[in-house]
């Protein structure tokens, strides 16, 4: 009995990271070697980019994945919990990208049924890099998670709500971080 349960562990957990390992998000837009180009930059702030959301793919969702979310989330923010850049989530399980200018507060570019939620600015929509000036460099985390389930939210929504949904909807989750400093 217990052999078997140590042989069923072993199973799940080589299967999860099978799913891990294959499960990959890219961009043509961020680089973990280059800082953010000022497209993605937020105006405002004291910053004075053009606040475009990065193009974006993912390939090798896990089967059982029912959406997708996506995060980008900056643990350097000077508020000491980290700052919300990007929620969207309910992104149909048959999407895998995101088109550059996908956040904009029209949604016109975001595929259809996918919900932006309330960032650490306050708004529904991608807001850009802006750290303070002279601070270090910060690290940007993209995240897209494949879910086992929609979320049963709306855009009115808070990050921490969503992110809480997403955490325990989670199959497997693929990131990218990239860097920025002014």
């Amino acid at each position: 009995m217990f052999k078997n349960i140590l042989i069923f562990i072993t199973i799940t957990l080589i299967s999860l990271n099978s799913y891990a390992n294959n499960f990959q998000l890219v961009s043509s837009n961020l680089s973990s070697t280059k800082q953010i180009n000022i497209s993605q930059i937020l105006n405002g702030y004291g910053c004075h980019g053009k606040n475009i959301s990065p193009q974006l793919s993912w390939k090798n969702a896990p089967t059982g994945t029912k959406s997708f979310a996506l995060t980008m989330y900056d643990p350097d923010a000077l508020s000491g919990k980290g700052w919300w850049h990007w929620i969207v989530f309910n992104i149909p399980v048959n999407i895998t990208h995101l088109d550059e200018n996908a956040g904009n507060s029209q949604s016109v570019n975001l595929p259809s049924h996918a919900i932006q939620s309330q960032t650490s600015f306050g708004t529904a929509e991608y807001g850009g890099p802006c750290p303070p000036a002279g601070d270090k460099s910060h690290r940007y985390i993209v995240t897209i998670y494949a879910l086992k389930n929609t979320i049963p939210l709306n855009s009115k929504s808070s990050a921490v709500l969503v992110d809480t949904y997403i955490q325990k909807n989670k199959i497997v989750s693929a990131s990218l971080t990239a860097m920025y400093q002014r």
